[in-house]
């Protein structure tokens, strides 16, 4: 794969950032400095990058919207419930799921991902009224999925 300016670019923009973005949000990111860069072009790259395995692509529970992740080596991931914060959990060396995997089921894992859902320290942290408010948000937002799935 051949290392254009466009796709140079894009990948140390994933390489610098600590979230995990959607290409949608990469387009807004990279746009400044490449004024000319269409969002199909940004598209088009992330999907390459990652099919050679220099970032990763993937998406979260209940999500059909792809995120990218300029940290190619094997983790996790913890999702904020209230903020949608995405943070890396770094894997233990010493754990290797795959063989863990292989040796307890004899399945040959090509690969894998762990997502853990919850709230994160920032928010926590938040004064009483705005957990408060988060709270009432997520129970709202719940009882629409709820409904919605009585319906069908």
């Amino acid at each position: 794969m051949r290392m254009t300016i466009q796709r140079k670019i894009i990948l140390e923009t994933m390489r610098h950032l600590k979230s995990h973005p959607t290409a949608d949000e990469l387009y807004a990111m990279i746009k400044p400095r490449l004024p000319r860069i269409s969002l199909a072009t940004v598209y088009r790259n992330l999907e390459m990058l990652a099919a050679e395995g220099i970032i990763r692509k993937f998406s979260l529970q209940g999500s059909t919207q792809k995120r990218f992740d300029g940290n190619p080596h094997p983790h996790c991931h913890a999702q904020c419930i209230r903020c949608g914060k995405i943070e890396d959990i770094m894997v233990d060396p010493g754990l290797d799921p795959k063989a863990y995997v292989k040796e307890a089921w004899g399945f040959d894992i090509q690969d894998w991902t762990i997502e853990f859902r919850g709230i994160c320290a920032e928010c926590k942290a938040l004064p009483k009224e705005s957990q408060q408010w988060f709270k009432q948000k997520e129970e709202k937002k719940n009882g629409r999925k709820k409904s919605k799935r009585n319906q069908n």
